[in-house]
Formats: structure tokens, C-alpha cells, sequence
């Protein structure tokens, strides 16, 4: 099996099996985002004790390149620190660009890698990420 076919299976079984769907408690930090281009929306809950995310849900709808990112990155940032998932991000973010990362650090947020290769589509893989940014901007959180 070619590498391209092993990250579209992880991108689809993220995608029809997402990871962490659903909602948490009202005291949750709660962002809501939408990309506007292509009405990708996505609203992100994470719980955040000690500067530790504790637990992460989200909810949305859009293609199967924002929902799957969507999985894996809240799968990637429990129970991580808050600098580790922003650090995470910056890493993440950089790859779909199409710059040098570690990939090791990204595990199966690797298998997005060819999103570079589509400028357009940077804004549906990023979206989540936008939101977990957003949302570690809160007071809440510091």
C-alpha cells in the first residue's frame, strides 16, 4: 500500500469515525468558528485544568479534510499542556504550509501533509487549530 492511500484511509476513518464529537458542560471554554469560503463551521469545547487540557469535544459540519483534522487534533491535544497543543498547532500549521517540521512530533496529523499540494484547502485543516488558539486566548485559560 502506498503512503498516499494509508493518509487518505486515517483522513476518511477520522472523518466517518471522528474522535471526541459531542458537547461538554456549560463552564467548558466554548469557540465557535466558520470558515467563510466554504462554510466549513466547527465549535470546540475544551476543559482546562492547571493549564492541562482535560478534556475536548467538538461539533461541526464541512468537508472531510476540516472534520478529520478536527479528530485528530482534539486526539492529539488531551491532556497535553496548553503551551504543548499551541506548540503543536504552530508545528501542524507549518507542515500544511509545506514547510520542514519534525513529523515524528505529529503522529497521525502527518497523514494531512499533502494538504499543502492545495492552497485552498489550508483553511479546512486549519480551522480546529484556529479555534484551539482561540480558545487558549481566553481568560479562562490563564
Amino acid at each position: 500500500m502506498q503512503l498516499d492511500e494509508l493518509y487518505r484511509q486515517v483522513i476518511m476513518d477520522h472523518y466517518q469515525n471522528p474522535r471526541n464529537q459531542g458537547r461538554l458542560s456549560d463552564e467548558a471554554i466554548s469557540v465557535d468558528l466558520r470558515n467563510p469560503s466554504c462554510g466549513d463551521e466547527i465549535s470546540l469545547q475544551m476543559m482546562v485544568e492547571n493549564g492541562v487540557v482535560k478534556d475536548v469535544r467538538f461539533k461541526g459540519s464541512g468537508c472531510s479534510i476540516s472534520m478529520a483534522s478536527a479528530s485528530m487534533m482534539t486526539d492529539a491535544i488531551k491532556g497535553k499542556t496548553i503551551a504543548e497543543a499551541l506548540e503543536l498547532s504552530r508545528e501542524f500549521r507549518e507542515m500544511v504550509k509545506g514547510n520542514e517540521v519534525d513529523l515524528d512530533q505529529l503522529g497521525e496529523l502527518e497523514s494531512l501533509q499533502g494538504v499543502s499540494k492545495f492552497p485552498a484547502r489550508i483553511k479546512c485543516a486549519t480551522l480546529a487549530w484556529q479555534a484551539l488558539e482561540r480558545a487558549a486566548d481566553t481568560d479562562a485559560v490563564h
